[in-house]
């Protein structure tokens, strides 16, 4: 295959789009991202969707979203050659109404789908040399493809939530040495219900998200140590509270302490009833489930906040597939949920003194309060005073996240789980994830809280692995 020579990108020209299959099906509302920018969609495109728009899964969804919006824009009056006017977006969709015949290298097989796209694209360029013309896709091999062919290819970045991963928020600050030095001029301290409070001014406040955790120094299990929570965020001021402490045992829940700090913050988001929505991201070991089990069960069986812990995550297989699974829907998903057995053992240890019957009654008293729940049945549900467990949610688009998050009722509490560093899903990245959005779209909210743990707690082997590996 000849090296083609690239497109420089020409800021006068103006811009003509062709998407790619993949984008469409990614996200619906694509076709109205481009601002002023034309789009073409080639004829092939449209037999891809109409290949892909069968089904229950979320692809299939999109595809026939973007199908009914398309017919919606085809009116009896529209002129396909002028272009369809776009709504939301001054730009005109056109659609391929001609064949075009352009010589691919003969490497590039005929009748593929992705070569059709660059023949096409490639026309395009060669009839319209007015025009900036530049394939979109989020397949990495069509976009190497095309570079090597002179056309400019780009990736579909409209749903990045984060130029970099690197800025996520991590939902906690450490201060300078000096910030009470800068800070304590107009400070005001009192206590409301045995809860320590403090209005602060000064320049740091500037930067602080509501429920954002700030220590002074990051110990092991230093008493004296000042670590608070953000309350309230204001243009002058800001108000914080000193958090309970749950690195000691007379705070254990359901028999767990935190072991460092940012596990500390983890509990204190998990055990507050005025926060709906947490998100905790973090690698293996670092305890995400284990911390949110033992807040769940100690606020079902204990303060009784919640009438029991609904358990969900995405499917997504790491290596081959298995097959189809027999049994009901709670079956089904016991594969899927073996952190759950395994976390659920550490926090029955308590009844090892009871002996086996002890140990079995316990069991069968948390498996009556916890219910797994694939997401394939989510759609029209509302759960009522639920703590509800979205695990793996890092495989989750942006879209159904919100699927997800809005079947919250009243009195439920939603907490997702996620290591963005291990995502399974196809066209999805760090900045992509629906779990990255989320933490960013969130991090204002009065109601909400997140907090990053990098500590791992699993053992000195896994700690190695995920450093060295």
């Amino acid at each position: 295959m000849s090296a083609g020579k690239a497109v420089a990108n020409d800021p006068q020209k103006p811009r003509l789009y062709i998407l790619d299959t993949n984008v469409l099906m990614h996200d619906p509302a694509s076709l109205f991202r481009f601002q002023e920018h034309d789009i073409l969609l080639p004829m092939i495109v449209l037999e891809e969707l109409d290949q892909h728009k069968k089904g229950l899964s979320e692809q299939a969804r999109n595809v026939r979203q973007v199908s009914r919006r398309l017919d919606e824009l085809l009116t009896d009056t529209a002129d396909l050659d002028q272009g369809l006017p776009l709504p939301y977006a001054q730009g005109r969709l056109f659609f391929q109404t001609a064949a075009y015949q352009q010589a691919l290298p003969e490497d590039l097989a005929g009748g593929k789908a992705d070569n059709e796209i660059l023949a096409v694209t490639l026309a395009l360029q060669n009839r319209h040399p007015e025009k900036d013309v530049i394939l979109v896709s989020k397949d990495i091999n069509l976009r190497i493809k095309g570079r090597t062919l002179g056309i400019r290819v780009e990736d579909y970045e409209n749903d990045r939530a984060l130029e970099d991963a690197d800025l996520l928020y991590t939902g906690s600050e450490i201060l300078s040495a000096n910030f009470w030095d800068q800070h304590s001029r107009d400070l005001d301290a009192w206590q409301e219900s045995g809860r320590s409070f403090y209005k602060i001014s000064g320049p740091a406040i500037q930067h602080w998200h509501a429920n954002e955790f700030i220590a002074l120094h990051q110990g092991e299990a230093d008493a004296d140590e000042f670590a608070a929570i953000v309350r309230e965020v204001h243009p002058e001021h800001a108000i914080i509270e000193r958090i309970t402490d749950y690195r000691h045992d007379r705070h254990a829940v359901w028999g767990i302490v935190a072991r460092n700090p940012e596990q500390n913050f983890a509990l204190n988001l998990l055990m507050d009833p005025d926060i709906d929505f947490v998100t905790l991201l973090g690698h293996a070991g670092t305890g995400k489930t284990l911390l949110t089990l033992a807040a769940a069960l100690d606020q079902v069986f204990e303060h009784k906040r919640y009438s029991e812990v609904i358990i969900t995550r995405a499917t997504v297989p790491v290596g081959e597939e298995i097959g189809f699974l027999p049994g009901t829907e709670e079956e089904k998903m016991q594969p899927w949920m073996g952190a759950l057995e395994d976390n659920l053992e550490i926090l029955a240890r308590s009844s090892d003194e009871a002996g086996s019957w002890g140990r079995s009654a316990t069991q069968d008293l948390l498996n009556k309060r916890i219910r797994v729940k694939s997401m394939s049945f989510m759609r029209g549900r509302t759960f009522l005073e639920k703590f509800v467990i979205i695990d793996e949610a890092q495989n989750l688009t942006s879209k159904e996240m919100k699927t997800l998050i809005t079947r919250a009722g009243p009195g439920t509490k939603i907490v997702c789980l996620g290591n963005i560093a291990q995502i399974d899903t196809p066209y999805l990245t760090e900045t992509t994830s629906g779990l990255t959005y989320v933490v960013d779209r969130f991090k204002n909210w009065a109601h909400s809280g997140h907090i990053t743990l990098r500590r791992g707690e699993r053992s000195r082997l896994a700690d190695f692995a995920n450093e060295a590996l």
